[in-house]
């Protein structure tokens, strides 16, 4: 909205700035996180007083990891409220509205609204059962059949949406992919990035302080793309109208350091399904828009690690009725070998700029 400024320049040269995605990309981080860092102490303690809490697994259904996690148990949940709060409004200040910001949006929003029914389903009823697995499965698959639709059907992004990129290759491997390959593989990429967020949404900090390196490498990659002279110079995709996912995602890496100061160690809010499915949903979203999907196996690595290894040890108790690990996600296992939670903290962001780093390295490798 605030973008429209730039059409005052005559009025006042400085107004300018504001046709530059960058600078438009560093106001909206900047407004997210103000919003999240004032919102945040009236939201924690609104969600206090409605005893919003989150519902610990017990002792018979976790171990020894409800010991170490006993402390956590007046924590209030449903914070990711603050980032869909923080996010949604500095985007729709900064961000110029076309299909892919706003399909983004949907996402964020309505993946944002059913991890709000998920935890309000379970601090309603005290306990950590929420929406069932199949019908939490179903709403995401509908959700992502729509945005496809839409981005189908729109003649700014119809053709260009079709197009498949794989890393490391300076051509399309398609140009046209089928629907019945499109729909399949978009909605693998949304309801795998969210679900694997979730996942990792287990201690506090780690989550979001990925998500956070997710998207600052995202808003890098979305500005490339909506580049013509740097995606023709890199051997990308090039999608007119992408580089407006960059004020998208800067808004991200804004909200997110705002939930971050309200969620390190020891947390003072979690962010719950609500900020969890959210988060994942448009990071999965942004990466299939801008044509790096298949990055976003390695930029997001923490994110496959800790759904990988809850795959592994399901299919090996069944199999061999042994466990690969003391328990999944990945990082409760190395809470239970004795890690301190803020050691595992630190380590999965470091690995996580790793990760970031080698996926922004393919760019160029082609």
């Amino acid at each position: 909205m605030l973008s429209y400024l730039a059409e005052l320049e005559q009025f006042f040269g400085p107004f300018r700035l504001f046709r530059y995605i960058t600078f438009r990309g560093l106001l909206a981080a900047g407004t997210a996180m103000v919003i999240g860092l004032v919102l945040g102490p009236l939201m924690i303690r609104k969600l206090k007083e409605l005893s919003f809490r989150q519902s610990l697994r017990t002792e018979t259904e976790v171990g020894e990891l409800a010991g170490l996690h006993s402390k956590k148990k007046d924590t209030p949940t449903m914070g990711g409220l603050l980032i869909l709060v923080s996010v949604t409004i500095s985007t729709l200040l900064w961000a110029k509205p076309n299909v892919w910001v706003l399909v983004a949006l949907f996402v964020f929003v309505s993946l944002g609204l059913l991890g709000f029914a998920d935890d309000y389903m379970k601090v309603s009823r005290r306990n950590s059962k929420g929406v069932a697995g199949r019908k939490k499965l179903f709403w995401q698959a509908l959700v992502g059949v729509a945005a496809l639709t839409v981005l189908l059907l729109h003649p700014e992004s119809g053709e260009k949406v079709r197009e498949l990129w794989v890393p490391f290759l300076k051509e399309a491997v398609m140009t046209a992919a089928p629907l019945w390959f499109l729909f399949p593989f978009f909605l693998l990429v949304l309801i795998g990035s969210s679900n694997a967020i979730n996942l990792t949404d287990g201690i506090d900090g780690l989550a979001v302080g990925c998500t956070i390196t997710v998207a600052l490498v995202y808003a890098i990659m979305s500005y490339a793309s909506g580049n013509v002279i740097i995606s023709d110079y890199l051997f990308i995709s090039y999608v007119p109208g992408t580089g407006e996912l960059s004020v998208v995602s800067g808004a991200l890496v804004g909200g997110g350091l705002a939930f971050l100061w309200y969620n390190a160690h020891p947390a003072e809010v979690f962010m719950g399904d609500t900020g969890s499915l959210a988060l994942g949903g448009i990071v999965g979203a942004v990466a299939f828009m801008v044509h790096q999907p298949l990055t976003l196996i390695v930029v997001g690595g923490i994110f496959v690690m800790e759904a990988v290894s809850v795959i592994l040890q399901v299919l090996s108790f069944k199999t061999s009725g042994k466990r690969l690990f003391r328990m999944a996600p990945i990082h409760h296992h190395f809470e239970l070998k004795g890690w301190f939670e803020t050691k595992v903290v630190m380590r999965f962001w470091i690995l996580s700029l790793v990760f970031g780093i080698i996926g922004l390295g393919t760019l160029r490798l082609r």
